[in-house]
């Protein structure tokens, strides 16, 4: 199954016409320069805006899912090129602006809005007027943007030295079988595998590559860290983390104290890791053996009969959830299957008009039926937030979207527990719902502890190597996990191995934030806590009408505390001592 990319465009030719209405628009705005503080042309500039915004959001998914299905696919390469650049002249011809709305005043710009404007803009505006302090003049803003094509080319350099350019390499297992091990396969055999020595040459002809680049990527990495840098001395932030959560106007704070008590309170996951240790029988335990299943399911999950179990768990929500399920995984709408070039991993993509498109890399196991829970999950909040909000306010942050998508999965997970007697598929159940607490709440936690060590390398000019940044990581898995990655080889290098780290810095702590607040809220709707379903569709549906931590607190969590991240840990220790008591039953 595959994406119809017709919802978008029909056509060639249709593309085409998109591409020159976008710069016709662009066109348009640019004549606004220096009038925006007369009523009619900022009118004109809010309709403009919605109208350009929505051309380039449209043709910037499409290029972008068309590259992701062949990342080898030259012709989608350029295309994605030519729009990327068509972005970069957007924001550098509209980087007048910022300043000229702020040289306008808060109170006078919010005067000249009508009531239609004024509820689309108001907290865009409030935004504009936090930001104020890192936005500087329009000729300042102009020069700074002409350096955003030539600092995007880090990325592209990742993804040509870990995606164009990387190559399966074949391994004989102890069988005598030889297996291709690349991006799609690589978890997939360190999850059926048996023998550790088997997951340990894949994991090693994996991880090689990384090792074998270490000093490219690390370069890599220092020039991304580098250009953060800049930005923060250019506008005045106190600091890298600050100029990632100064936007969304969130406390650093609510980073650290997540750190802290993930880093402080790691009794449950270092005693699940001793329980997996004796019931594998091994001598040693290695982050290779984290993938391998220590009870097996009976079941496989081809993707139309994991579909359809998503589905009927998504009922439990009410008739509009489960419609809202349906319409997001229906055919033309999810990417299916692996295979050589597609992007690794799973995501949900979405246009405010064509709704949203998810990218998987199904593999018929329980986990990736729970990927298909996960961003529905997404993809649903999409929806609400669509119809509810207008387009200025619709597109939610990554610090809230994480909610909905871990909500959906813990929904799947009931639903699958209650709906089965059989003592083996409950242990499954209870053994993937500890690995992804794990996945999502520590391991995320320890990378978002990596960022802050190796930015703030940058930040007090110390060497930034490829050593250097291993080192961070063998230090760090040793205080999360109690494992010494040193003996493993290559395992070190696992820095390289993150697109987040690269693509999005400071994203991933963001799942940890997310999943502690959907299990919050979960447990709320779950023990029918009065007024909780309707808070958590409220928050659904408001988009970003607010910061994201004030839209959790009004859904009834506070980030901010300490107590919101043990509930998770506590969670966890639950969830340990069920499964060693029913698997030593």
């Amino acid at each position: 199954m595959e994406w119809n990319l017709k919802l978008f465009y029909e056509n060639e030719n249709e593309f085409n016409n998109d591409v020159t209405k976008f710069k016709e628009k662009l066109e348009e705005i640019t004549k606004l320069s220096g009038k925006l503080h007369e009523k009619d042309s900022l009118k004109s500039y809010i309709r403009l805006f919605e109208e350009a915004e929505m051309l380039i959001s449209k043709l910037y998914v499409y290029v972008n899912s068309a590259k992701d299905l062949n990342q080898k696919d030259l012709k989608n390469q350029e295309r994605y090129s030519q729009i990327y650049s068509l972005y970069n002249e957007y924001i550098i011809k509209t980087s007048f602006v910022s300043p000229e709305l702020l040289s306008i005043g808060k109170e006078k710009l919010l005067s000249l809005l009508d009531e239609e404007d004024l509820k689309k803009m108001k907290y865009q505006v409030e935004k504009l007027y936090h930001n104020n302090l890192h936005v500087k003049d329009s000729n300042t803003e102009s020069i700074m943007a002409n350096y955003n094509e030539a600092l995007g080319l880090f990325n592209k350099l990742y993804d040509d030295v870990c995606v164009v350019d990387y190559t399966g390499k074949d391994v004989k297992v102890s069988t005598g079988e030889k297996i291709n091990v690349n991006h799609a396969t690589y978890s997939y055999y360190l999850s059926t595998l048996k023998e550790q020595k088997d997951r340990k040459k894949v994991f090693e002809s994996f991880y090689k590559y990384y090792y074998d680049h270490k000093s490219t990527l690390a370069g890599i990495y220092e020039g991304i860290m580098k250009a953060e840098m800049a930005d923060v001395k250019n506008r005045g932030y106190k600091s890298i983390l600050d100029s990632h959560l100064f936007g969304n106007n969130i406390d650093e704070n609510v980073y650290l104290t997540l750190i802290n008590t993930a880093r402080n309170n790691n009794k449950p996951l270092k005693k699940y890791l001793k329980l997996r240790k004796e019931l594998l029988n091994i001598k040693s335990y290695h982050t290779y053996d984290r993938f391998i299943d220590l009870v097996e399911s009976k079941e496989e999950y081809p993707y139309d009969k994991a579909k359809k179990l998503v589905l009927e768990a998504d009922k439990a929500m009410g008739e509009d959830f489960y419609k809202k399920a349906c319409k997001v995984l229906e055919d033309g709408r999810v990417s299916v299957e692996s295979r050589d070039g597609k992007y690794t991993g799973a995501y949900s993509n979405s246009t405010y008009n064509e709704g949203p498109i998810i990218l998987l890399n199904h593999n018929n196991t329980l986990d990736s039926a729970f990927t298909i829970a996960h961003e529905a999950g997404h993809s649903i909040h999409t929806l609400y937030s669509n119809e509810s909000q207008p387009y200025e306010t619709a597109n939610y942050t990554i610090f809230i979207a994480e909610i909905a998508s871990t909500f959906n999965e813990q929904v799947f997970l009931d639903y699958m527990l209650k709906n089965t007697n059989d003592k083996n598929e409950k242990l499954v159940l209870l053994q993937n719902a500890i690995d992804g607490l794990i996945a999502t709440f520590y391991r995320q936690t320890l990378f978002a502890d990596y960022e802050y060590q190796a930015h703030k390398l940058v930040e007090d000019n110390k060497p930034v190597n490829d050593e250097v940044l291993s080192n961070i990581m063998i230090d760090l898995y040793k205080k999360y996990y109690g494992i010494n990655i040193k003996p493993e080889k290559y395992k070190q290098y696992v820095w390289a191995y993150i697109p987040h780290f690269f693509h999005t810095p400071f994203y991933v702590y963001q799942y940890a934030t997310s999943y502690s607040a959907s299990m919050a809220l979960y447990q709320d709707v779950k023990n029918k806590k009065e007024g909780a379903f309707d808070r958590y569709i409220n928050l659904l549906r408001s988009g970003d009408s607010n910061y994201p931590v004030e839209l959790a607190k009004e859904a009834g969590v506070d980030l901010t505390k300490k107590d919101t991240y043990l509930k998770v840990v506590n969670r966890l220790n639950e969830l340990v001592d069920q499964f060693e008591k029913l698997i030593k039953e």
